[in-house]
């Protein structure tokens, strides 16, 4: 840690999520005794279904591909790792970040970016599908637990923050505010026009930390590109080269872990300098005041964020893009694509408690159920569907 960050500890702790000043939860419930209510949002987020499909839920490699490559399961707990060190180092509440990094990919689909664009397309004519509104779903609807209530029954914090952890919710680019958003907001009112907390800004940039450093470690890998390619990359490349000088003749896999450590490290640094200054001139003293600055408190300063997009970019190149990849995305989205189309058509396929009290074949009701039913899948739950529903010599 630098000098200059080993000053600012604690430098956000006015701005920080009170959870003494909790706006509660949708349906009351008595509090426990040992828990704070962001402590118990999150051991229901550990808790749900939802949760524990993230194990084989992929985001690049297709399940099955390999074991050492990440998941959602794992790369949430990176997410949740890297915000709790922050928000404890600067003053924030880390019981919420947690809770948010633990939920913020909830409504991923089964096989990643390519399993969420097929849905896009499939529910085109029928309001839509965006991971983001899925999760909301989730958390609100979907997971049947508890007696009093459906979902989960979160703090209006945590909500917010997992609607909002990208930042103000509006349309864009002609696009309305997904549906699931606004039936939801209608009653729970999320201000979806605002920024939200501190803390689900840190666990947002925290997401895209986690993110860009794995899947350089997953892709190296996997082979999908070589180290000379990485070296030549401004930031990263710096870093490598660096341990290599100080570790001469260090193997490849320990060469990889310590120069990820540091490029993991470095973009922290950035994020506590960063945010201490945007503080300094902004001048917020509360969390209400970090949700009407019309800008995020917490990010890259603008260094960071250009390499931030050049390691991106690499790896939209050289990674998401690359042959091996596009083959899987090729499979994964025609098994999501027929698996729509059969259910849509024949919804007295879908299992029992699914296809109970729909309204036929093609209507909004029953493509929505359709939606749920297969953005809940895992990888491997959608290969083995997809086959009992497809191959006539698999048993149903």
């Amino acid at each position: 840690m630098s000098d200059d960050v080993a000053t600012l500890g604690g430098c956000l702790a006015s701005v920080a999520t009170d959870p003494a000043q909790s706006r509660g939860r949708l349906h009351g419930e008595a509090e426990s005794p040992t828990r704070t209510i962001y402590q118990r949002d999150r051991d229901r987020i550990i808790h749900c279904g939802a949760f524990r499909r993230l194990k084989y839920k992929t985001q690049v490699f297709v399940y099955g591909e390999g074991e050492n490559y990440r998941t959602r399961l794992t790369h949430s707990l990176e997410v949740s790792q890297i915000a709790r060190s922050i928000c404890r180092f600067v003053g924030l509440h880390e019981d919420i970040a947690e809770s948010l990094a633990l939920a913020h990919d909830l409504g991923h689909t089964c096989f990643g970016h390519a399993g969420e664009d097929v849905l896009q397309e499939c529910m085109a004519d029928y309001n839509g599908f965006d991971h983001n509104a899925q999760g909301l779903r989730i958390v609100t609807k979907l997971e049947h637990r508890y007696a009093a209530f459906d979902g989960l029954n979160l703090t209006w914090e945590t909500l917010e923050g997992l609607v909002k952890h990208n930042g103000p919710v509006m349309p864009k680019n002609g696009k309305p505010v997904p549906l699931a958003l606004t039936e939801y907001n209608a009653t729970h009112d999320l201000e979806l026009a605002t920024w939200p907390g501190a803390e689900a800004q840190v666990a947002a940039i925290s997401d895209d930390i986690a993110y860009n450093a794995h899947d350089f470690d997953d892709g190296l890998k996997a082979g999908l590109f070589p180290l000379e390619a990485v070296l030549e990359l401004p930031l990263v490349g710096a870093i490598f080269k660096s341990v290599s000088q100080r570790y001469p003749g260090l193997e490849k896999g320990r060469l990889i872990h310590e120069s990820l450590r540091g490029m993991i490290a470095a973009m922290v640094n950035d994020v506590i300098l960063e945010s201490y200054r945007r503080l300094q001139a902004l001048k917020p003293t509360s969390a209400t005041d970090v949700r009407a600055l019309g800008q995020a408190l917490v990010g890259f300063s603008a260094d960071m964020a250009a390499y931030e997009k050049q390691m991106k970019t690499f790896l939209f190149a050289n990674m998401y893009r690359h042959t091996r990849v596009n083959r899987m995305t090729s499979k994964a989205k025609r098994i999501v694509r027929d698996l729509f189309a059969l259910l849509l058509e024949e919804p007295h396929l879908l299992p029992e408690e699914w296809h109970m009290g729909l309204d036929g074949p093609k209507t909004l009701k029953t493509a929505r159920r359709v939606a749920d039913y297969i953005a809940g899948m895992t990888d491997k739950f959608a290969l083995d569907e997809h086959a009992r529903l497809f191959d006539p010599t698999i048993k149903p």
